[in-house]
């Protein structure tokens, strides 16, 4: 029977080992994105030109908005905040996953002892650092032009954004887990899911603006909580906001949903990942 020191001491060791794999595979992912570096550059000039025109679109409901011109603005620069992390943790993973498939490494890869969890983190790691580094950037240039933005309850607000993360890693596991099995198609997929969550979760405008049967779908998805608790958190909660619950019912269902869909997500992965193992597909693109 082992001891209690050699289960610790296995236990330390395994979790030294699965931090080295984890930064050497954000280490590679680092390499390979300057590796390219006009779109490395070019990603951080555009965060401009994504910024005017979701702000000049989104001024098109400034009259019926209540508070005017400030929610709006608000209401661009949570909703830009969240679509940037949203689309990161969505589509990042599974797209990493099909570049390692088409370029014939992801097979090597599953047959080392690394760790998988570590692996498909590490894949997101790099982007959502850069993914920061743009919304602050951004969030500080839209305070400017917009003659300055409210912050209220930031405490809270970074909670609401940090367990809506915790939440997209699941959906991006799970999206993995979809690319496995339908390979290429995954990119029409993708394109589709995020244009269906920035309509259906109301990022860039209230939710009164959407005709009642998307509203009803929008109540059916967890970001859109976190899109409404975000934004009213940051306003204060002014007449109105939230929108779909009460505060405290909306920060209930985004911190289940938070804690619930990583471990979802990883499962589906892993059976997707066993079910084309075992139909020796892994490899295949």
């Amino acid at each position: 029977m082992p001891s209690k020191y050699s289960r610790s001491h296995h236990s330390n060791f395994s979790f030294r080992s699965t931090w080295i794999a984890f930064s050497a595979m954000v280490h590679k992912e680092l390499i390979i994105m300057t590796r390219y570096p006009v779109n490395f550059v070019a990603s951080f000039f555009q965060i401009f030109f994504i910024i005017a025109v979701f702000t000049l679109a989104g001024l098109t409901f400034s009259g019926g908005t209540a508070g005017g011109d400030e929610t709006v603005s608000i209401m661009m620069a949570s909703g830009f905040v969240l679509f940037m992390f949203v689309s990161d943790t969505l589509w990042t993973i599974g797209f990493n996953v099909r570049r390692e498939q088409v370029e014939g490494t992801l097979e090597q890869l599953y047959l080392s002892p690394a760790s998988k969890f570590a692996n498909l983190v590490s894949r997101v790691t790099t982007l959502l650092t850069w993914t920061s580094l743009l919304c602050l950037v951004a969030i500080i240039v839209m305070n400017q032009w917009m003659g300055g933005l409210p912050f209220n309850y930031p405490g809270l607000a970074l909670y609401i954004l940090l367990i809506t993360l915790l939440g997209t890693f699941g959906m991006g596991f799970a999206f993995a887990a979809v690319t496995l099995r339908i390979k290429e198609t995954a990119n029409t997929l993708t394109n589709l899911l995020q244009f269906a969550f920035m309509i259906g979760c109301a990022m860039f405008f209230p939710f009164s603006a959407l005709p009642d049967f998307i509203l009803w779908f929008s109540r059916l998805i967890p970001t859109s909580y976190s899109v409404d608790a975000f934004r009213s958190t940051l306003m204060g909660y002014p007449a109105g906001y939230p929108e779909l619950a009460p505060i405290e019912v909306e920060i209930a269902i985004i911190t289940i949903f938070g804690l619930v869909m990583p471990i979802i997500g990883y499962f589906l992965y892993r059976k997707a990942e066993d079910a084309v193992r075992m139909k020796g597909s892994l490899a295949e693109y």
